[in-house]
């Protein structure tokens, strides 16, 4: 299988991949997880969440959309791309845009306030935590040749307590091919200074935040293998701010649907960025 991220072909090789952990087995044992989550800088957990209440907000958020976005004959809970955007369709994730609406919405604070989610991270953070309020939903179809770049969380949010944790929610399922994440093995471990040079390695030399958008080179450089899942509806992510992670190109028919959201530790200062709704051009 050739996978690529940002256009830039990335063979799937026991060179470059390796299996994430599956660390379900831990769940009701947070000092375990705990231990788990700073030995490998991040969590898999299959099926955390219900698999029908995924699905549910998948069919949710695609209802919004208009029919030609469709392949004709799928039902739009499937996001089967049809290989036409809608000619109306506002910039992805600006005012206009279902994404900016379906983070605003109801039913997308009622998934995200599952009580599974606040036990969790209750007991990575060790004691009450506060959800930021900046909850990102991420959408590409095949072509769009979008991927998230290398990086780390924190060059995102470093105006506020380093007691962070994300949560990464795939909305149906990702495997690979599809544009799950991948995770840069025992990163959370490397001084900044390990990977400063990557960051010339760009396809935006404007923004310095990503480390680079080139995974092979990453990989190599750094002498570390991208940890990857065949992701399902129902899955969890959870992962430290100091991780490299990245995704890589939708390449399937499914469109790949994700939700991004972070916890603080409860009474910690969190960065002012996160306080509002997030918008695909609010620059943070």
């Amino acid at each position: 299988m050739l996978l690529s991220s940002n256009g830039l072909s990335l063979p799937f090789t026991e060179e470059l991949f390796t299996p994430l952990r599956d660390s379900s087995a831990l769940i009701g044992e947070p000092d375990a997880l705990n231990e788990r989550l700073w030995a490998d800088g991040c969590l898999y957990l299959p099926q955390l969440l219900d698999r029908s209440d995924v699905l549910q907000l998948r069919a949710a958020y695609f209802g919004l959309f208009d029919a030609s976005y469709f392949a004709p004959g799928t039902m739009v809970r499937d996001g089967i791309f049809s290989g036409r955007v809608p000619v109306d369709l506002p910039a992805y994730g600006v005012a206009g845009h279902p994404a900016h609406s379906f983070v605003r919405s109801e039913i997308f604070q009622r998934f995200l306030d599952n009580p599974v989610l606040t036990k969790l991270a209750e007991g990575l953070l060790g004691g009450s935590t506060e959800m930021l309020p900046r909850r990102i939903l991420r959408h590409f179809h095949r072509g769009s040749r979008l991927a998230s770049r290398a990086h780390v969380d924190y060059d995102y949010m470093d105006r506020g307590s380093h007691r962070v944790l994300t949560a990464w929610i795939p909305v149906g399922d990702c495997p690979p091919a599809t544009g799950g994440l991948v995770y840069l093995e025992k990163s959370h471990t490397l001084p900044a200074e390990d990977y400063a040079p990557l960051r010339g390695i760009t396809d935006r030399p404007q923004d310095r935040r990503p480390i680079s958008h080139d995974l092979r080179e990453t990989a190599h450089r750094l002498n570390r293998r991208w940890m990857w899942a065949d992701y399902r509806a129902g899955d969890v992510m959870v992962h430290l701010p100091h991780i490299i992670h990245a995704s890589l190109d939708t390449t399937t028919d499914a469109m790949r649907v994700s939700v991004d959201t972070r916890f603080v530790r409860g009474g910690d200062r969190p960065d002012p960025r996160w306080l509002r709704p997030w918008s695909a051009d609010d620059g943070a």
